[in-house]
């Protein structure tokens, strides 16, 4: 009786004993993956979760408290307009550049609202694949063909993945379509005018506040990269007077979180993280303690970031063991990679998709990343490969997926990702 119930338990201990023995610490490359795997983690939080993550959360806090569900299945839902969803959907990334991290708040918000499957799924693939700058950057280094097959690739996919994920789960569209048809016309608080601003002024502080330095020392996008900072300061200046106005809430309290903001922006100019952690601490303090709709909207932002951030956190540090950071080598080599990626063989697409879909890329990042591997001999199919399917996911991404649609949609997702970028890849090496 006492084995029936215990032998779980006991295999456990077993497992992790023999995995710690057995452990190979000391040979250098098992080492080197650690000390990877911790320096990927920590730049990700240095980097990213601050300026991309933080933002992300609010906005999908705010798309959960001040949007209404019926308006999400008004537009995006099973029953909207089928050009309207997956024309916004498709096209999102232009204005989001996001990673495929940043990205999820966002999605796991819509989708929580009643988005339907299929414009979901369109606007998580979009978002991070359809980065107008990283689409220049792309040309500028790699060649207009790839640049513009990138573009391309990007926006059919989100439109095909996103009706291929409509169809496969078409039952289950079906019963949200019912509950939609049933649901009274939503109660507006305040003028949709209003609800623009305010969204418009968060998503300009998470666009600007990543505004990546360009190649180029001159030209249009240099200049407004002088200007990122002042942006997202007056963007924020722009928020903190809409919550004041339109969000009830008070003014001294708004003033309270924005001091320290202001004196660290004047007396540390250098530095502007510093100002920005300041504003995100003042905004969490002022909508936790306030008992009005703001503190509904952080308990829900505060949902996200609980569910959220340790499966990211998680993911980026097997990434970095697994393949390293950009320019490193984690446990499994380089010229393993860059020689699976040779020619334009079925092969080696189908490689270069799979493995661009678990490897974890910041914005932009994945130019310079392709780059290097084709001066090592990768084909230029495989490198629209996994441009096309590196960006959009990740190995932390994936974990997240799997908490807000399941693991049997998420494999689904990928494995469409995958195929997809495989068989453009082809088509591509073929042709150019």
């Amino acid at each position: 009786m006492i084995w029936k119930t215990e032998w779980k338990k006991l295999l456990w201990i077993v497992g992790i004993f023999l995995l710690l023995f057995y452990l190979p610490v000391g040979i250098p490359r098992f080492d080197n993956a650690v000390f990877e795997a911790l320096y990927l983690v920590k730049w990700y939080a240095e980097e990213h979760v601050l300026l991309c993550l933080v933002p992300a959360f609010f906005i999908a806090g705010a798309i959960a408290v001040f949007v209404s569900q019926e308006s999400v299945m008004k537009y995006l839902g099973p029953t909207a307009n089928k050009a309207i969803a997956y024309g916004v959907s498709s096209v999102s990334g232009t204005i989001l550049a996001v990673c495929s991290c940043t990205v999820l708040p966002l999605f796991s918000g819509i989708y929580r609202m009643g988005a339907g499957l299929g414009p979901a799924t369109a606007f998580l693939y979009s978002g991070p694949a359809i980065n107008v700058l990283a689409i220049v950057l792309t040309a500028r280094v790699l060649g207009m063909e790839i640049g513009i097959a990138r573009a391309v690739g990007a926006v059919v996919f989100s439109v095909v993945i996103g009706l291929a994920m409509h169809f496969i789960y078409r039952k289950e569209e079906v019963e949200k379509a019912k509950a939609a048809m049933n649901m009274p016309e939503p109660e507006v608080k305040r003028a949709l005018w209003k609800n623009i601003i305010y969204f418009a002024s968060m998503i300009v502080i998470l666009v600007f506040a990543n505004w990546g330095k360009p190649v180029e020392t001159s030209g249009f996008w240099y200049v407004l990269y002088g200007y990122k900072w002042i942006i997202t300061g007056a963007s924020a200046v722009l928020f903190a007077a809409v919550l004041v106005l339109w969000f009830e809430l008070k003014w001294w309290k708004v003033l309270i979180a924005v001091a320290p903001v202001a004196a660290l922006a004047i007396t540390v100019p250098s530095q502007p993280i510093l100002a920005f952690s300041a504003g995100a601490i003042g905004l969490s303090v002022i909508t936790s303690i306030d008992k009005g709709e703001t503190g509904g909207w952080f308990a829900s932002t505060w949902d996200f970031a609980k569910q959220i951030l340790p499966l990211l956190l998680f993911g980026v540090l097997i990434a970095g063991f697994l393949l390293g950071r950009p320019g490193k080598e984690g446990v499994i080599p380089n010229e393993w990679v860059a020689w699976a990626v040779g020619g334009n063989s079925l092969g080696a697409n189908f490689f270069a998709a799979l493995s661009g879909a678990f490897m974890y890329f910041a914005t932009l990042t994945e130019v310079p990343i392709v780059q290097g591997l084709i001066g090592s001999g990768m084909g230029k199919g495989p490198a629209l490969a996994l441009l096309l399917a590196g960006p959009a996911l990740s190995l932390p991404s994936m974990l997240v997926i799997k908490s807000v649609i399941g693991w049997k949609k998420t494999i689904v997702y990928v494995t469409l990702v995958v195929i997809m970028a495989t068989i453009t890849g082809m088509i591509f090496g073929a042709l150019f």
